[in-house]
């Protein structure tokens, strides 16, 4: 599950000078609220009273210091070596960092401006209650986010890509004090990093569990110094996402069928990826969900209609119909699967007049979301009238 506007990616370690000491902002004149900087600097003082640990997210680590902290991306894009950062609290001095980390990217928190390059970035941050510190994103349009939205339609949040390319001089022009890209490589990068733009890469979407890609708020807590308050958000996104899975263990599993035709292949979730394991929390079974694999499965249409034509239910996501006449207008032989349809879902109940689907913007966050509404599709007798926030039923006409 992404809807993730591409920008650039961070493949390495990169070299951007620290300014020790300062605490001037961003030009903007609405970056996010004045940094508590440290004015009397004491070495033997920790300056990180609420530490992160990290517990499901397997990309992720950060090293806590007594006035700097070193965030690792283990995998920054696909294949990627790891990368890792230096986050220092404004007033301190510059720490003195040998091997791979002289060269690792330093910067001031907590951030006052971060453009971000996903929509998944922004949930997160009005979570932490910093969505004022979000002053740029990649595509206005498929921003669902009402926070952000609001801050988009009064001028205090730029779009900075075109076409989903980065305008170098765009934001070069900004100067943000990080720009948060989406884990994939962009020709802009080696310019950005040349104009000083500190660049880091939020690969929250290569975890394969959906507990996992949640507790990537701590990557943006770490930026703006909000700990305590990302240990809350995730620890309720966790207890609420196991309760539902404690409510399902012992229900006899339902058959679904996943997907639909893409590109002359039926395309649906491996067992291994993120919305397998969604699907299995669930209580929901399928005939390839022993693929353990962590990306899709492309078949042929042929083997699906064989294996999942009398499935007591149809998940759908990321496909523009909200009706079963739409759907079989895109591809006729979907009216085989007669059974089915019947309990056809598709993930477009939350969708923005500009086309941004918020299944794919906070259902990175909140997982438990997705949970309780995939297990009320699977278990319907378990959850009555449960109050929908992703997937909407298919009618018949």
């Amino acid at each position: 599950m992404r809807q993730r506007i591409r920008t650039a990616a961070v493949a390495g370690l990169f070299i951007v000078p620290l300014v020790v000491g300062a605490c001037s902002g961003s030009s903007s004149n609405d970056a996010g609220a004045d940094r508590d900087c440290i004015t009397d600097f004491d070495a033997d003082t920790d300056y990180f009273p609420d530490k992160s640990t990290i517990t499901d997210a397997s990309g992720l680590a950060i090293d806590y210091h007594k006035s700097y902290q070193v965030v690792t991306v283990k995998e920054p894009s696909p294949g990627a070596a790891p990368a890792s950062y230096v986050l220092v609290r404004c007033g301190a001095p510059a720490p003195k960092l040998d091997g791979a980390l002289a060269d690792a990217p330093a910067v001031q928190i907590p951030i006052r401006t971060m453009y971000s390059g996903s929509t998944t970035h922004l949930p997160a941050m009005v979570a932490l209650d910093a969505a004022d510190t979000v002053t740029g994103v990649s595509s206005a349009d498929y921003v669902s986010t009402p926070e952000i939205r609001s801050r988009i339609d009064a001028g205090k949040v730029k779009q900075y890509a075109d076409g989903g390319v980065p305008n170098v001089e765009r934001v070069i022009a900004a100067h943000p004090d990080v720009l948060v890209s989406d884990g994939y490589e962009d020709a802009s990068l080696p310019k950005l990093q040349r104009a000083g733009i500190t660049v880091l890469s939020d690969a929250d979407w290569l975890e394969n569990g959906p507990l996992g890609r949640a507790e990537w708020i701590k990557f943006f807590a770490a930026l703006t110094g909000r700990e305590k308050k990302a240990a809350e958000v995730f620890g309720q996104v966790k207890r609420d996402y196991n309760a539902v899975t404690a409510k399902v263990a012992n229900a006899p599993e339902t058959s679904v069928l996943l997907g639909g035709v893409e590109n002359g292949a039926w395309t649906m979730a491996a067992g291994g990826s993120y919305f397998g394991r969604i699907v299995r929390d669930a209580r929901g079974q399928y005939p390839w969900a022993g693929d353990q694999s962590t990306g899709s499965a492309h078949l042929s249409i042929e083997s699906v209609i064989d294996r999942s034509r009398n499935a007591d239910a149809w998940l759908l996501s990321d496909m523009t119909v909200n009706s079963l006449p739409e759907l079989y207008r895109q591809d006729e032989r979907y009216r085989v699967f007669a059974r089915p349809a019947k309990r056809a879902w598709n993930s477009t109940k939350a969708v923005s007049e500009t086309g941004g689907n918020d299944y794919f913007e906070r259902g990175v966050l909140r997982p438990d979301l997705v949970l309780g509404d995939v297990a009320a599709i699977l278990h319907p007798d378990m959850f009555p009238g449960h109050d929908f926030t992703f997937y909407r039923h298919l009618p018949a006409e």
